[in-house]
């Protein structure tokens, strides 16, 4: 079972808010990871720093918060890794054919008051809530 925890879960959110906001202020550009990443795959754009400089902090944070906090993040995953990157494939595409991700719809689009967001958000949880049920009650878990 997943812990509840509201007051990280609270800063979390603000902060991925707050490098959304910034980002849209001092680039114009939306903070949506899919995006961002193919940026930079070669042949990359022309504003290839800002992108990586994003991507890297995204993984150097967390690190960084678990060196700080007494907050450890256990992960343990039943599924089996060749799974893992079909199912990460799969996702991928489905970030490039609904022209962005969760971050960029959920986060962004929403607080632009896109309707295209809006559509795409809940298709993201509408999947996520069947494949829980589907996984948990009928399958009867991993």
């Amino acid at each position: 079972m997943t812990e509840f925890t509201p007051v990280l879960s609270l800063v979390g959110g603000a902060l991925i808010g707050l490098s959304a906001v910034l980002l849209m202020a001092t680039h114009g550009r939306i903070a949506g990871m899919t995006g961002i990443l193919t940026g930079l795959i070669p042949p990359g754009s022309t504003d290839w720093a800002w992108r990586a400089a994003f991507v890297a902090g995204a993984i150097i944070a967390p690190m960084l918060m678990l060196q700080v906090s007494e907050t450890a993040i256990a992960f343990d995953s039943p599924v089996p890794m060749p799974w893992v990157i079909i199912s990460g494939l799969i996702v991928g595409g489905g970030a490039y054919f609904g022209s962005g991700c969760t971050s960029g719809h959920g986060v962004c689009g929403l607080a632009r008051l896109s309707p295209r967001s809006l559509v795409a958000t809940l298709t993201f949880l509408g999947s996520a809530i069947a494949t829980v049920f589907v996984i948990r009650h009928v399958l009867g878990g991993l």
